[in-house]
């Protein structure tokens, strides 16, 4: 039997919807979602199994305009991804269409030597008239060997998508074992399922100025795990919002965490949260790392 396995880079601009496409192809949540542009931060693989191929999704940050080191990484991190895939997805977000972010991201793909496929995202949004001219106008600013439209938010023409990868992904052995879902650390994991909830229970820059560290991860002999996680903040004001009054928040952060990261790690997990000020964390190479950035 002939396998076929690559890497296939998700690129676009923020709240394009690539964690959205990851997960909904994955059938388990590996990137966290939120309607709050810049959620993910570093490189997510997602690996799915499609007839006799092995496709290893990148999902990789939303390439915008840098102002912070954080910023200047996840940007990076996003461009070394695409680089190094056997195949590239375009992701633009039909509804918005071509904003000047999205154009200065064609143009910087339009200069690499990428096998480009465009996806149209959020479909069911628009008017189907309006597809097709936003489609040659792309068109006309990169060569793109397949055009795709679809929601990843309710799965419309995702299997398409599915089925053309699997027959044209490049002969050769899988990368990993079959029943992988993702190559993250189950720490790493519970980080991100922390900072998810900061995205969807707070507020303005919030959400933007913490980060989320695993600081233990720790077996237990019942089976379950002791899990304890620190918010690092930018500010003092920010600390206490993030615990709120009588701990609430902070609670209830927690709560929704761990029930997330119970269904998907299958087992119970004990989770402790703690939050610190840490000022200027965004500059702090050590930060950046544990979070998996490279500066």
């Amino acid at each position: 039997m002939t396998t076929r396995c690559g890497f296939v880079a998700l690129v676009g601009a923020p709240n394009a919807g690539k964690s959205t496409l990851l997960n909904r192809i994955a059938g388990a949540k590996l990137s966290i979602v939120s309607p709050k542009a810049q959620t993910t931060r570093f490189r997510t693989l997602g690996i799915v199994m499609q007839d006799n191929a092995q496709i290893i999704l990148v999902d990789l940050p939303g390439i915008f305009k840098p102002r912070r080191r954080l910023d200047r990484a996840m940007v990076n991190a996003a461009w070394s991804g695409s680089q190094d895939a056997d195949l590239t997805l375009l992701l633009v977000d039909a509804k918005s269409g071509l904003r000047e972010d999205v154009r200065e991201i064609i143009a910087k793909l339009a200069e690499s030597k990428n096998r480009i496929w465009l996806v149209l995202n959020k479909t069911d949004l628009v008017e189907r008239g309006e597809l097709l001219p936003l489609t040659q106008e792309i068109s006309g600013l990169i060569n793109v060997e397949h055009v795709f439209m679809l929601s990843a938010r309710s799965g419309e023409g995702v299997s398409d998508l599915m089925a053309r990868l699997a027959a044209e992904l490049p002969e050769g052995p899988f990368l990993y074992p079959e029943d992988d879902l993702t190559d993250l650390p189950d720490r790493l994991l519970a980080a991100e399922l922390v900072r998810e909830q900061i995205f969807m229970q707070t507020h303005e820059e919030i959400p933007y100025q913490a980060t989320v560290e695993t600081e233990s991860f720790k077996e237990r002999p019942d089976g379950s795990v002791r899990i304890e996680v620190t918010i690092y903040v930018s500010r003092p004001g920010h600390k206490a919002i993030l615990i709120g009054e009588g701990g609430h928040k902070i609670k209830s952060l927690g709560a929704r965490a761990r029930m997330e990261l119970q269904e998907l790690l299958d087992r119970k997990c004990h989770l402790f949260l703690n939050v610190k000020e840490r000022a200027g964390w965004d500059e702090e190479k050590a930060r950046l790392r544990a979070i998996g950035l490279d500066d």
